[in-house]
């Protein structure tokens, strides 16, 4: 069982976020939640890693792109959502430099479901390789509510440390959020 008390973590919140109002910063601070492990030997027992869905959104401005075939590519226009065809995909010639740029330039890709099974054929393992494999959406899909789901997503991954961190929130959040 956890021993936290909730009331505990509610007067940390309360005093991060004041806190926070003292010292202004020109950008929204993420809240970042760290979680110490006890009992655990990495070496030994299985690392675990997994994805949840949070309520609200942590990180407003991070970036998502579309990969997609001509119908996605066109709705990705109508709401000013980066995207690439699979033209462009090809023109990078599986240059591994220039995949590495691209996965680095967004922090998480969608990809029409036609797409998905050509992007390792024409990108080599890059986008897996950065953690970023795209997440497939289908044409019923509504682009923009896929992308905030992506955002509202965060991905936690226990590795040799036994400390798990995961971006929890901002500092323009109420503290329910």
């Amino acid at each position: 069982g956890s021993k936290i008390q909730v009331a505990a973590v509610r007067e940390e919140v309360k005093s991060l976020l004041a806190a926070s109002n003292e010292k202004k910063r020109n950008f929204v601070e993420t809240i970042e939640l760290q979680i110490g492990l006890k009992n655990y030997d990495p070496q030994r027992d299985k690392r675990f890693s997994g994805t949840i869905k949070l309520p609200s959104i942590p990180r407003p401005k991070m970036s998502v792109a579309i990969l997609g075939d001509a119908h996605d590519c066109d709705k990705a226009k109508g709401i000013d959502m980066p995207f690439r065809s699979a033209e462009d995909l090809k023109k990078l010639n599986k240059n591994k430099k220039l995949i590495k740029k691209l996965a680095a330039s967004y922090d998480a890709f969608l990809a029409s479901e036609s797409m998905i099974k050509q992007i390792p054929r024409l990108l080599g393992p890059g986008l897996h390789k950065a953690g970023k494999f795209p997440t497939p959406v289908s044409h019923n899909d509504d682009l923009s509510a896929r992308a905030n789901e992506i955002r509202a997503t965060i991905k936690f991954q226990l590795k040799k440390v036994l400390c798990l961190a995961v971006a929890v929130g901002n500092v323009a959040m109420t503290e329910d959020e």
